[in-house]
């Protein structure tokens, strides 16, 4: 029991540990300490509720309807593509700050439609906890769902220290020219993964 859970948990946690499009954004709104509760509890659900359905057997189903992919493939494009745009574009502002967190600029609403974005128009969630945790669930047998729950744990517990954690870089941000930087860097980021994901 306790092997599967560290097994699924070292597995969850392998995936996740790169920088990419949601990694990238949680660690923007945990410097901005925007909705970053809402951010995280978002992610955190979404790789939970994915994981469920491939320990359930959805890898299956998405096997015997390629079409899924395919949708995912050109939604998260395309979106991506938006993103990098709206990033390279907000590098170039004359002026950057941290908003303070009584006075955010962006609502609930609009940051959790995008958080659930950058982890529903991403094919990548999909391969990693549906097919693959699904697939190695499998060899766990009756213990499979102890392998999800690690797997689970491990969205949670790198979600909110990502967001939490880059709190820390805020003395750094409130620089103008850092801001810039990040949101370079993000564009770059959110290209790049727009582009590797179109020619897949």
């Amino acid at each position: 029991m306790i092997n599967a859970f560290i097994s699924g948990f070292s597995l969850g946690l392998s995936f996740i540990l790169a920088i990419g499009a949601q990694n990238a954004f949680v660690l923007k709104q945990g410097i901005k300490k925007e909705h970053i509760l809402a951010v995280v509890l978002i992610c955190s659900l979404s790789d939970a509720i994915l994981i469920s359905l491939g320990v359930g057997g959805f890898g299956y189903i998405s096997k015997e309807f390629p079409y899924i992919n395919l949708i995912a493939k050109y939604g998260g494009f395309a979106f991506l593509f938006i993103y990098a745009l709206k990033s390279f574009y907000s590098s170039l502002k004359l002026s950057h700050q941290i908003p303070d967190s009584q006075n955010s600029h962006s609502s609930l609403a609009k940051i959790a439609l995008v958080t659930l974005a950058f982890t529903w128009l991403n094919p990548h969630v999909y391969l990693d906890t549906v097919m693959i945790i699904g697939s190695f669930s499998l060899k766990f047998g009756e213990l499979a769902w102890y392998f999800g729950f690690g797997a689970m744990s491990a969205s949670f517990v790198f979600f909110f220290s990502l967001g939490y954690a880059a709190r820390v870089l805020i003395p750094l941000f409130q620089k103008p020219l850092s801001w810039k930087i990040l949101e370079f860097i993000i564009g770059v980021i959110m290209l790049s993964l727009a582009i590797t994901l179109l020619l897949s």
